[in-house]
């Protein structure tokens, strides 16, 4: 199974980082999302992304103009008539993702597969949206995509061997590792980092440390490349929020029990980087602790 052509659905963080990836290992990509705005923004972001690469010797300069150059920005599914392979990358909500399934299912031909960058939400179900789920899998990269090595790949219950193994070879020609994980909540990356990160929210929550002592502990005491409630900034605390809730409801387990610190964040708009706000204050020339 020869995949050649690919469709990005979703111009956000993750979707163009995927398209980055994707053009740099010589794939002809198509960018879907309903914001004009987001898709300028996008190819904005992925062409500084690339010089970034180009800097630290990661890649040569002549790679980008070619690279960008297979990126085609569209708002309109129709756009993905002629895709080999189309990846999901919307916002991690399942309703949001069956709808864009269900959407694109009758605007694709009968051959193209499907996948999710889903980063916690069974495969199994998500691929009840489509009229193909031995042809859906889950593609979760990594977040920065263009920096993170792994990608976690997913076969739902009904996945074929040709769908999974051309998953592979896509994780391989972007220069990237696989690791198989079953369709379990969250799968492996999340089911393991979240609850930590949770458990970091916990101890703001309790008074046991405040943000500045619980990330510098965890830096220096675990040797960790940046602390937890900084991540959980970077990544956006809905998303972790999002996860989990995933966590508690698929594995009914009170471990995995959403902090109510980080609901109160989340319900007041701070979800961290891309807000200005969460768990640090990001407005001024430097990232102030919120408490």
């Amino acid at each position: 199974m020869t995949i050649e052509r690919i469709g990005v659905i979703g111009a956000g963080q993750m979707g163009n980082g995927i398209a980055h990836v994707l053009a740099l290992a010589g794939y002809d990509v198509v960018l879907d999302d309903i914001n004009k705005d987001a898709l300028s923004k996008a190819l904005e972001r992925i062409d500084r992304n690339m010089h970034r690469q180009a800097a630290r010797g990661l890649i040569k300069d002549d790679q980008i103009a070619v690279a960008m150059k297979r990126i085609r920005t569209t708002t309109s599914l129709e756009d993905m008539k002629d895709r080999d392979l189309v990846i999901e990358a919307a916002t991690e909500d399942e309703a949001t993702k069956k709808k864009i399934f269900q959407e694109l299912t009758p605007r694709i031909n009968d051959k193209t597969l499907l996948a999710t960058n889903t980063s916690s939400i069974s495969v199994t179900r998500l691929a009840t949206a489509t009229d193909r789920p031995e042809r859906f899998i889950g593609i979760h990269f990594m977040n920065p995509v263009p920096v993170m090595q792994l990608v976690e790949v997913i076969r739902g219950i009904a996945t074929d061997d040709p769908t999974f193994q051309a998953a592979l070879e896509i994780v391989k020609r972007t220069g990237k590792t696989a690791a198989y994980a079953e369709d379990f909540p969250a799968f492996i990356v999340n089911r393991i980092l979240q609850p930590m990160i949770n458990e970091a929210v916990y101890t703001l929550y309790e008074g046991v440390g405040n943000v500045e002592a619980i990330d510098t502990s965890m830096r220096l005491g675990a040797n960790h490349p940046m602390g937890p409630l900084q991540l959980a900034d970077f990544i956006g605390l809905d998303t972790c929020l999002s996860i989990m809730q995933v966590l508690y409801e698929g594995l009914a387990d009170s471990k995995y029990r959403p902090c109510p610190l980080l609901v109160k964040y989340v319900e007041a708009g701070w979800l961290g980087q891309k807000t200005g706000r969460g768990f640090y204050d990001y407005r001024g020339d430097h990232p102030v602790p919120t408490r």
